[in-house]
């Protein structure tokens, strides 16, 4: 099996297992489908902190509004009661986005519990583990924030919490930054050493017939033109070299400022070592007689 490092841009995303003969359009699809996959769990990871802390998300005629707004509008959240966890704690939202009925410490846990769970699944440091990534894992990470979501609103979430339409897949990103981070499948694309895959082609078209190797591809959209190759050394290799040349030129510029001449005392300068070698003058000690 051929194990692809997929990068986002400069950054590593996952390890894909595949095997070399299988078609680039399948391929492709099950790539973004996990990298689609990853970002939507950090999405509902990070409303599950808010919804943690400060409950239901609130009608989008009420977000944004002062109290005072909201009783002179005469404004009134239909689900906020209807959908509280039992034993409900009041934790108002400054930022007017959540009603503020919150779970209990007790079930806040359990979603803090889920959260940490999913991250890991979806974890970059499976790259540096060896660790392959398939659907499989986005979706127990998904099915692990589901059923934490029941456990803690066992009457459900309103249907335009953020959480609640991520997990129903109705989720509207438009004009958001999430949007430019979502890959459309029908507009996706990989890159390997400078080269696009083509669409129905096979792997080894483009990787060659060796099933047990290891490449780096990019992932990016066809609107993105081609992405940067990648750099022929390593950012560690890189600052050791560059140490290595600054270590080089400070010698040679302590070279260049040393005039000092001692090394005429030495014996390989000295003209007359060899004939007194000859004469048998050499290491001859001696010491002043003292006649009493």
């Amino acid at each position: 099996m051929v194990i692809l490092l997929v990068k986002r841009g400069d950054e590593n995303q996952f390890l894909y297992e595949t095997d070399i003969n299988n078609p680039v359009d399948d391929v492709i699809n099950d790539v973004v489908a996990i990298f689609n996959g990853r970002l939507k769990v950090t999405r509902i990871c990070y409303e599950l902190e808010e919804l943690r802390d400060h409950g239901t998300f609130l009608p989008p005629e009420m977000q944004g509004l002062t109290d005072d707004q909201i009783k002179e509008l005469k404004l009134e959240d239909p689900w906020a009661k209807r959908c509280a966890p039992p034993g409900y704690v009041e934790n108002k939202d400054e930022m007017g986005r959540r009603c503020g009925l919150a779970p209990p410490p007790n079930m806040q846990e359990v979603l803090k519990k889920a959260s940490e769970f999913a991250k890991e699944c979806i974890s970059k440091k499976h790259v540096d583990l060896r660790k392959c990534l398939t659907q499989k894992d986005v979706a127990r990470a998904l099915d692990e924030l589901r059923g934490a979501t029941k456990i803690v609103f066992p009457a459900g979430l309103p249907p335009h919490d953020p959480v609640r339409m991520e997990l129903d897949n109705v989720e509207d990103l438009s004009g958001t930054q999430a949007a430019n981070e979502v890959i459309d499948p029908s507009r996706a694309c990989m890159w390997y050493c400078g080269k696009k895959f083509l669409s129905g082609n096979k792997l080894s078209d483009h990787l060659g017939k060796n099933n047990k190797s290891k490449v780096t591809v990019k992932l990016c959209s066809t609107s993105e033109g081609a992405p940067g190759r990648e750099p022929i050394l390593t950012e560690d290799e890189r600052k050791q070299l560059m140490l290595h040349a600054y270590r080089k030129q400070e010698e040679w510029k302590k070279l260049e400022q040393d005039d000092d001449d001692n090394y005429l005392n030495s014996k390989w300068a000295d003209g007359q070592n060899l004939k007194r070698q000859f004469h048998g003058l050499n290491d001859i000690s001696w010491k002043p007689i003292i006649r009493k």
